[in-house]
């Protein structure tokens, strides 16, 4: 008899099994009592960015009343909210699913979603349970029967492209500022040394990329003949590799000019579009520039040890605005609400789609026990 394969669309590597795919899924704990607080924390949020902080913002002295108009901004921030993260599980769609298709792959749209939102969530709810955004999400990927490889290189590309947007923005906003061609103050400390240092972490991954992804085995010879650093020097030789692996599946994609590209783009700038309607809602906003350069130079806030980058994020996103000479009436209320917006309202449907997921991922494994094959490797 002959040994039963695989179905379709689930292949395995060498080094995993069927109870592999089966992994359960990151735990988290989650109480009753938990989730309660949890979700009265963000409506009370929700309350107090509707009712309470439009009235911090002293507005009156520049002969401006809070009324329906503000809350208008505050809706279209709501709105922006919603198309930036329909960009990021546009971009999930491209990278990880649709060049997968030919595969078989069981992620349609509604589990992208599912996972890009359940990772939101465990990173900023569940994050003391052990189950970060990455961790949930390459769960969700290898139970969909990706192989471990190619879920390690997918999400390094997924990284980069998301972060090149960051990238080009700090070098055309800070030179850009700096040099005129942009309106806007320009402050040398907030323009163009986030600009140099965007250009030359730009340069250290484009060099990366010369790495040869398999530069673990070729020091296989070495590390036998050189001794105990030898070894070391070949297991250092993991990380590079890993992440030239990475850019080069980042740059397939740009040179084929994948639409995903415009999920990151999307994603980037209806976020920032949040922040821009927050400003609209408190005052008159700074220049488009401004914004942007005070945006992404407050999220260098998120490299602080701080759990979901909570206050380091607000802080630094404060702190560049009044770089930049931006009345701290206006900044504070802007700021918190773009945060009560981007970071606590969604986590209210990204713990929804976290339940959602364990009963997608259930269903994913009667699938394989029955033999079945995804729709699209049928088609």
């Amino acid at each position: 008899m002959e040994p039963t394969k695989p179905p379709e669309g689930d292949p395995l590597e060498p080094d995993e099994d069927q109870d592999d795919l089966d992994e359960a899924m990151p735990r988290v704990q989650v109480t009753r009592r938990g989730l309660v607080l949890g979700v009265f924390f963000v409506v009370a949020a929700f309350a107090f960015l509707y009712f309470v902080l439009p009235q911090l913002a002293d507005l009156k002295e520049q002969g401006e009343q809070v009324g329906e108009g503000n809350r208008l901004w505050l809706a279209v921030a709501f709105v922006f909210t919603l198309a930036s993260f329909g960009g990021y599980v546009m971009m999930f769609q491209g990278v990880f699913v649709r060049a997968d298709t030919r595969a078989g792959s069981r992620i349609d749209w509604r589990a992208s979603y599912q996972i890009t939102m359940a990772g939101l969530a465990a990173t900023r709810l569940f994050a003391a349970g052990g189950a970060g955004g990455i961790a949930l999400t390459a769960w969700a990927l290898r139970r969909a029967g990706m192989p471990r490889r190619k879920v390690a290189d997918k999400t390094l590309a997924f990284l980069i492209l998301t972060y090149a947007v960051y990238m080009a923005a700090l070098v055309i906003c800070g030179f850009g500022l700096y040099f005129g061609l942009l309106p806007g103050p320009a402050p040398f400390a907030i323009t163009v040394i986030p600009a140099i240092f965007a250009l030359v972490v730009s340069a250290l991954g484009l060099g990366l990329s010369r790495v040869p992804p398999d530069l673990h085995r070729r020091l296989e010879g070495f590390a036998k003949r050189g001794g105990r650093l030898a070894r070391i020097a070949q297991r250092l030789a993991n990380a590079p590799a890993a992440f030239s692996a990475g850019m080069r599946e980042a740059l397939c994609h740009v040179r084929e000019r994948d639409p995903a590209l415009l999920g990151a783009i999307a994603y980037w700038g209806f976020n920032i579009a949040v922040l821009w309607a927050c400003f609209h809602a408190f005052g008159e906003p700074p220049p488009l520039a401004v914004i942007v350069m005070g945006y992404f130079v407050g999220f260098l806030g998120n490299l602080l040890p701080l759990p979901g980058g909570i206050g380091g994020v607000d802080g630094g996103m404060i702190g560049a605005f009044a770089a930049f000479g931006v009345p701290l009436s206006h900044v504070v209320p802007a700021v918190l609400a773009y945060r009560v917006f981007t970071f606590w309202l969604p986590t209210i449907p990204g713990a929804i789609a976290y339940f959602q997921l364990r009963r997608t991922v259930s269903r994913w494994r009667e699938e394989r026990s029955r033999g079945e094959v995804p729709a699209a490797a049928r088609a």
